[in-house]
Parts: structure tokens; sequence; C-alpha cells
């Protein structure tokens, strides 16, 4: 039985724990805990044990604690690095390469430069079977995982006949739980997005994709607007969605309204943290004109990573065949049964 330690336990750690902690081949030693608050409490109530730094466990002496990270982590195979933005590679070099211990660091994190904690980027539909076994390996953001669910089955299908890719991303400002990080009345532009250059690290560094991004003053999901330009005359939008009829995390939809609706729906059904775990191609604004096709998809933002982080853990520690590790994260997360179900509730109207 492999051992799993996750490191933080914000908006990602709260969501991967509560999935792990029904996969019969992993335990979960605990999580890291850096601030004494609710959260403590919160993770101990769901049946966790919460370890913090050795130098501040007085300032957790009014909570329940299991023991110090250094500790939890000498009795570690992987650690799932869920630690704010930045932190992934102070971690790595003050814990977790000197333990020996395999890591997954978040996507806030780089994969260049004198702080990057991997050469690689993970992205399960393209790239799975290069991070076999390896080491240090870095998740792909929301908005970099979304885009490769549907890039990828575009390029299988139509390899060569593609010529550009422009997509604009348009980003939500908070995670639904971020309740005390106020919405802004204002769309901010970003300079130099990194989302681009973050889908080149498995998509290849030639790839005609150009990326432009802004921030909406919304908690309800990331949106991208992506025209596809073709060599020739581009397809219907009729083919474009046969694509992804099998698809694994991928849910065409034909009349939600918005990104509100989606995620209204998922709080109806009950999905965990109201996830859906995938994107979702708005088919009712997807047109073909010429030789672009257009289209829209909603990113389920923090959501679609989950199982993303699943399917690198298998890859890293088990170093399982691609299809085995799809079919014991849909065990997990029972993805199918949720497109199903957001497919008929969105269905085309006849």
């Amino acid at each position: 039985m492999k051992k799993i330690f996750v490191n933080g336990y914000g908006s990602i750690g709260s969501r991967i724990t509560s999935f792990l902690k029904d996969d019969p081949e992993i335990t979960v030693i605990g999580v890291g805990k850096y601030s004494p608050d609710d959260r403590v409490e919160l993770a101990n109530s769901r049946g966790l044990n919460v370890y913090v730094p050795e130098k501040k466990l007085n300032d957790f002496a009014d909570y329940k604690i299991a023991g110090s990270v250094e500790s939890a982590l000498d009795d570690c195979d992987l650690v799932i690095d869920a630690a704010p933005e930045g932190y992934g590679y102070k971690n790595k070099k003050n814990l977790y390469e000197s333990k020996n211990i395999q890591a997954i660091y978040q996507g806030g994190e780089s994969t260049k430069g004198p702080e990057a904690v991997s050469d690689l980027l993970f992205n399960s539909r393209v790239n799975y079977d290069l991070v076999l076994g390896k080491r240090h390996v870095m998740q792909g953001s929301c908005n970099v995982t979304g885009m490769g669910r549907i890039l990828e089955p575009l390029r299988n299908k139509f390899g060569d006949r593609l010529i550009r890719f422009d997509v604009t991303l348009i980003r939500r400002w908070a995670d639904i739980e971020q309740t005390d990080k106020k919405l802004s009345d204002t769309i901010e532009m970003t300079e130099k997005p990194h989302h681009g250059d973050d889908v080149k690290m498995y998509f290849g560094k030639d790839a005609p994709l150009f990326v432009r991004a802004i921030k909406v003053p919304t908690r309800q999901m990331h949106l991208h607007i992506m025209d596809i330009r073709f060599k020739d005359v581009a397809p219907k939008s009729s083919e474009i969605h046969e694509i992804f009829t099998n698809e694994s995390g991928v849910a065409t939809l034909w009349t939600a309204k918005g990104t509100k609706d989606v995620r209204d729906y998922a709080k109806n059904m009950g999905f965990n943290f109201t996830d859906t775990n995938m994107v979702h191609i708005h088919a009712n604004m997807t047109t073909s004109i010429g030789d672009t096709v257009q289209m829209m998809y909603s990113d389920d933002q923090t959501g679609i990573v989950i199982p993303e982080n699943h399917m690198l853990m298998q890859a890293m520690l088990f170093e399982k065949p691609y299809e085995k590790a799809v079919k014991h994260t849909e065990s997990i997360f029972h993805m199918n049964e949720k497109k199903q179900k957001l497919q008929e509730y969105f269905a085309k109207q006849d």
C-alpha cells in the first residue's frame, strides 16, 4: 500500500483528499497546514490527520495535530504539493529533494527558469507516458488542462489540416469557496499570459497556438473562446461535436445559458464541491465559417485538475498503462456518469 501526503489544504488540497480517501490502492497519511485556522478543524472532521511545520507546532497548540510535516514526509511515497503559488519550489528544495520523495506540483509553479519545479508539464490526454516513474512533475493549471482536452482530440482527428488556434481565455476572478476574496468591478487584462507557453510544454513549442486572457468578476468557471483555422474548408459543427462523443472529461451541452447554469446543476445534483471535473462544450455556440470553426467551452476551474492529479499520481507512483489509469480514475470520480447527466439535462431541444 503506497502512502500519499497532501501538503496544503486549500482549494486543491481539500478537493483531492476527498477523492483519494476512496482509492483502495493508497493510504492518505494526512495533510499539511501552515496557518492555524478553521480549516484545521475541518480537516480533522473529515477524518484527516493534520501535520504542521515543526517550527510552527506551538502556533497550533489549540488544535488537534498529528505531528510535524517533516515527520509525515519521512513515511511518505509521494507528496501532492497543494501549497499556495510559489511555495512549491521552496518545498521541493527544503523538503522533498533531501528526502528523495516523488512530488506533484500545481499550476502556479514554473517549468522554466531558476525556480522550475520540473521540466515536464502534465496533461493526461497528451503526454501521460512521458511521466511514468518520474520524480518531480508539474500538473497544469485549470485553463491549461482544459485546452489540452480540446486541442489533442482535434489534432488527432485533423492532423496537418490544422494551421492555427486562437484562444481567448475569460477567467474567473476567484473560486466558489474564496468568499474572502472580493470581486473587483472591472475586466482585467492579462499581459503576456503564461497559459499559451504552458500548453506548448506538452503540445509542442512550435504549435500555432495564440492565447490572450482577461479576468472578469465571477466565481462561476472560466470560458474559452477558440477559433480553429484549417488549410481548406472547415468541417461542419456536427463533425467537431462528434469527436468528443466518447472523450472522457468533455461534455457537450446545448441549452446552458451561462456558466452559472452548469454550476447550479452540479450543486443540485450533489456533485462534490459542486465540481463537474470537466470542460463543457457549449454546442449552440459552435459555428463553421469558411476555413474557421468558432467554438466556446467552459472550464471547471479548480475541479478540472483534481482527476488529473489522480492520473499523474498513478503514472508516477505505479507506472500504470494509460487505459488502466483512466479506468481507475473513472471508478473514483465517476466522470462518465456526470457527463451523461449533464448532457441529458442540457440536451438539444427538438
